[in-house]
């Protein structure tokens, strides 16, 4: 497995495999041809049926300037690696000189359609049931794996990770207004977050949480600065439950950098071993793993054995088996948004089931990451971020 520095990507949102992974390559294959005088971007599948929502083509011809670029959409053609394809052309008199072909294969992510780029095998484990082998002969727990591979110095990455989480949270509580886009959608954040100082005991607790999530969450689909956790469009689950637990539960920042070593070793599993990409395996992969990667840092965090951080991170992937990706006009808001805030409260959930037993089920975490590859793979593409079926679909039915 890689480092986990890979799994959170500091930048701007709505979409890691639409926006984040797009830029990257358009950086790449400018770099490598100062000469062109123009260039064409032809995006594929999943790329081009929700790339104007996602501002795919915006963050390419940005990437690209001053070069004109001309993008091509091709959303009926499916390469044959992953959906997510994308062609880029360097243009000189009017032919193309040179081309590369590249995929985003989810959490801003490239692969040239055998091997990841710029790939770094880190970790000498790439299952659940090798690093609990390894914690049971150790003595060690999640974090001390991921501290032993990647020395100390990881945690200054890991704080810088967390304190835009922070930063995320804060500026989404305080924005207002409508979302871009033209769904006419409402910030909903601030309004939860203030709703909440009138409640008290467990019903305040939620609406605290509600409102962490949807802040980072809107400020992802506002395309501002977040974290992937595992992508863009989870990327308000991890951060809300790590929020709620420092400040309601007074965790230092120090726990709270070791509880992201252990979420991050978590997502690292899934997306060694399946995918995170919601174009591949639908939303299971995205919100999905975002909540498996929360309960198990809660869990750790209220001192749970290494089996039952692997439970609570079963159920939270578990309990998210079949979920579609269908984006309303293919933003990452509906149904996105909620999702975020929802996968929260059910992290939470599954953190206190699985404090509350003795760490022992029947169904392990690494079954569930296998189900859920193959679970996304049978899903049809309608539900595979091509807002094609589903909610982007019915939103506009007349009612019966």
């Amino acid at each position: 497995m890689e480092s986990i520095r890979n799994l959170y990507k500091i930048g701007h949102g709505p979409s890691s495999s639409h926006t984040m992974a797009p830029q990257k390559a358009a950086l790449m294959f400018k770099n490598g041809n100062e000469y062109a005088s123009s260039f064409k971007v032809t995006l594929y599948g999943s790329l081009a049926a929700t790339g104007k929502g996602h501002m795919t083509d915006v963050a390419i011809i940005n990437t690209l300037q001053p070069y004109p670029t001309e993008i091509v959409w091709e959303p009926g053609i499916v390469l044959p690696f992953h959906t997510n394809g994308m062609k880029f052309e360097a243009i000189v008199k009017g032919e193309p000189v040179k081309e590369w072909i590249v995929y985003s294969i989810g959490g801003g992510d490239l692969s040239d359609g055998k091997t990841k780029v710029n790939k770094e095998t880190l970790y000498d484990k790439n299952t659940m049931k090798q690093i609990l082998e390894w914690c049971q002969k150790t003595g060690k727990t999640f974090w001390e794996y991921v501290e032993d591979t990647e020395g100390k110095e990881i945690y200054d990455y890991l704080l810088e990770v967390w304190k835009t989480m922070e930063a995320a949270i804060h500026r989404g509580i305080d924005a207002e207004g409508l979302l871009p886009g033209g769904l006419g959608l409402q910030r909903k954040a601030s309004m939860y977050s203030i709703k909440a100082k009138g409640y008290q005991g467990s019903m305040k607790s939620r609406a605290l949480i509600y409102s962490y999530a949807l802040a980072v969450s809107e400020e992802n689909a506002s395309g501002n600065i977040i974290v992937t956790a595992p992508t863009c469009g989870s990327s308000g689950t991890l951060p809300s439950v790590l929020y709620h637990l420092n400040v309601n539960h007074n965790f230092s920042d120090q726990k709270i950098t070791r509880a992201l070593a252990t979420a991050g070793l978590i997502g690292n599993i899934v997306k060694t071993n399946a995918s995170v990409s919601g174009a591949e395996v639908g939303c299971q992969g995205e919100i999905g793993v975002a909540c498996a990667m929360a309960a198990g840092a809660a869990c750790q965090l209220f001192g749970g054995s290494p089996q039952q951080i692997e439970y609570a991170a079963e159920m939270g992937l578990e309990h998210h088996l079949g979920l579609t990706c269908d984006p309303v006009c293919g933003l990452v808001q509906v149904p996105c948004i909620e999702r975020n805030a929802f996968a929260a409260a059910r992290a939470l959930d599954s953190c206190s089931f699985a404090m509350l037993s003795d760490g022992k089920h029947l169904i392990n975490f690494d079954k569930v990451v296998r189900t859920m590859q193959q679970t996304g793979h049978d899903l049809p593409s309608l539900y595979k971020e091509t807002s094609m079926g589903g909610l982007a679909v019915n939103l506009d039915h007349p009612e019966e």
